[in-house]
């Protein structure tokens, strides 16, 4: 063999090597993307049906609570556009101004629903009421589920930015419009306080 063939030979590999280096690190960052869009799913799962629930509890409490309708109303609102949000969101996950959207969206609906259950307090009827008691357990079970998939997504977002941020895979990133993910924080700062509990 020729000295001129055999570099032939050598530049091939090494521009194989290079490609084969490149789909690994595409069809990297495309499975950390779908996984993140699947954590993304999972909370929209638990969110759904905490939408579900709240029209129920709301009109449950609608009997007790007749001379307080605009409480009731102002829940409803919030919730109609956390569905709405929360629609748009799941449409494209990787859209970070749809997930801040939905956090903002989120955050106005637990408000709203913080000052249901504290204007719920002042009623023992409806304390005691059977279904609002089940209605209650029901959303406090799946505020748990979306707490803990809003941890899941937050955990996948970061193993999806940090592989994309990397050098030198950000290049690969980049030149294929990977996107960061926005994670699921909370934005209000008065929600990332610690309750203040006083005994009197």
């Amino acid at each position: 063999m020729t000295p001129g063939i055999i570099a032939l030979i050598v530049v091939g590999v090494v521009v194989l090597l290079i490609v084969m280096w490149a789909v690994g690190v595409y069809n990297g960052l495309v499975t950390l993307r779908n996984r993140f869009k699947n954590a993304f799913a999972q909370i929209d799962v638990q969110l759904k049906r905490r939408f579900d629930l709240i029209p129920n509890l709301v009109e449950t409490a609608k009997g007790y609570l007749a001379h307080e309708r605009g409480t009731l109303e102002a829940v409803i609102q919030a919730r109609n556009s956390a569905v709405s949000a929360s629609a748009k969101a799941a449409a494209d996950p990787s859209d970070a101004g749809a997930v801040r959207g939905l956090m903002a969206a989120d955050a106005a609906l637990t408000g709203g629903l913080g000052k249901f259950f504290a204007l719920a307090e002042a009623y023992p009827q409806l304390k005691a009421d059977q279904n609002m008691r089940q209605l209650t357990e029901e959303l406090t079970s799946t505020e748990n589920k979306v707490a803990f998939a809003r941890q899941a997504y937050n955990d996948t977002v970061m193993v999806y930015n940090t592989a994309r941020e990397v050098f030198p895979a950000v290049v690969i990133a980049n030149f294929c419009s990977f996107g960061a993910a926005q994670l699921y924080e909370i934005e209000i700062a008065a929600e990332r306080q610690a309750p203040q509990v006083k005994f009197t």
